[in-house]
């Protein structure tokens, strides 16, 4: 079954892929999502099929194919190689360094830690525990600007 449409439309699908592929990259630079870059890719591919063959409904056929294609096969290897998501920072390199309290930390009163010569704002991950000034501490994980503490082995 064919897509009746204007012939004004069907001569200038080209122009319609190349609107949707310029449409797609758009929201992609906005985004940074790496989804609707398939698209723009497969609007492109159609886009050149419109110059040869002017079935649009195969032209449509095979901007959907692709599109789900891409977006099934080559964005889980695309997100793991361009690591996207968290992003590490320097502060990530405090977790499991020891550290010497500074002022006393307690759930209920958060004290403060000298860890890689930086004084942090510090936690305990036991609520129960307390730890004086000079007692020795491992950094478990951060929260916020919050170091979350144990006691040092």
């Amino acid at each position: 079954m064919e897509i009746a449409l204007p012939l004004e439309i069907v001569n200038n699908m080209p122009w319609v892929w190349l609107t949707i592929a310029v449409i797609m990259t758009v929201i992609e630079g906005l985004t940074m999502g790496l989804t609707t870059v398939w698209l723009a890719i497969a609007a492109i591919i159609s886009m050149i099929l419109a110059f040869f063959i002017p079935s649009v409904t195969l032209q449509i056929t095979v901007f959907l194919f692709l599109s789900i294609i891409m977006l099934l096969f080559t964005r889980p290897v695309a997100v793991k190689k361009l690591k996207l998501g968290r992003e590490k920072t320097n502060s990530d390199r405090m977790v499991g360094m020891k550290g010497i309290v500074q002022v006393s930390v307690s759930q209920d009163n958060p004290g403060q830690i000298k860890v890689g010569g930086q004084v942090w704002t510090a936690r305990p991950d036991n609520k129960e525990a307390e730890y004086s000034e000079g007692d020795q501490v491992v950094v478990l994980r951060i929260e916020g600007v919050t170091l979350i503490v144990s006691e040092a082995q």
